[in-house]
C-alpha cells in the first residue's frame, strides 16, 4: 500500500491503462482457447461492520443481565441428612441369633464334606 502513495497520478494513470490491457487480453485468450482464464481478481479493502450505539448499548445491558443472574444465585440450600434409624437392642439380638445359627450349619456341612 505505501508504494501507491508514493506514486504520481501520471504513474497511477498509466497502470490503470496497463491493467485493463490485461484484462482485455486475457477475455480475447479465453476466447480463443475456449475457456475463461482466471482473472487477477481486483481487492476490494474489507468493510467493517458498524453498530448503533443503541444496538451496543442493548448488547451490553443483556451481558450485564445475564452475569448478575449467574453471580446473584447462592449455592443450594443444604439437605438435610436423615437420622440414621436406630435398631432395638432385641431386634439386633435377634439377628445375631440367627446369623450364628446360619454360620454354625454352614460350619458343620463344610466339616462332613472333608
Amino acid at each position: 500500500m505505501n508504494l501507491i502513495q508514493n506514486l504520481t497520478s501520471k504513474q497511477l494513470r498509466q497502470a490503470v491503462s496497463l491493467k485493463d490491457k490485461i484484462q482485455s487480453l486475457e477475455r480475447k485468450l479465453g476466447r480463443i482457447l475456449g475457456s475463461r482464464t482466471k482473472s487477477v481478481p481486483e481487492v476490494e479493502p474489507k468493510r467493517k461492520r458498524k453498530m448503533s450505539a443503541a444496538g451496543r448499548a442493548r448488547i451490553v445491558a443483556a451481558q450485564k443481565a445475564r452475569w448478575a443472574k449467574v453471580k446473584g444465585k447462592k449455592s443450594p440450600p443444604k439437605t438435610v441428612k436423615k437420622a440414621k434409624r436406630k435398631m432395638s437392642a432385641a431386634a439386633r439380638a435377634k439377628i445375631s441369633a440367627v446369623a450364628k445359627k446360619r454360620w454354625a450349619k454352614a460350619k458343620a456341612e463344610g466339616k462332613k464334606r472333608l
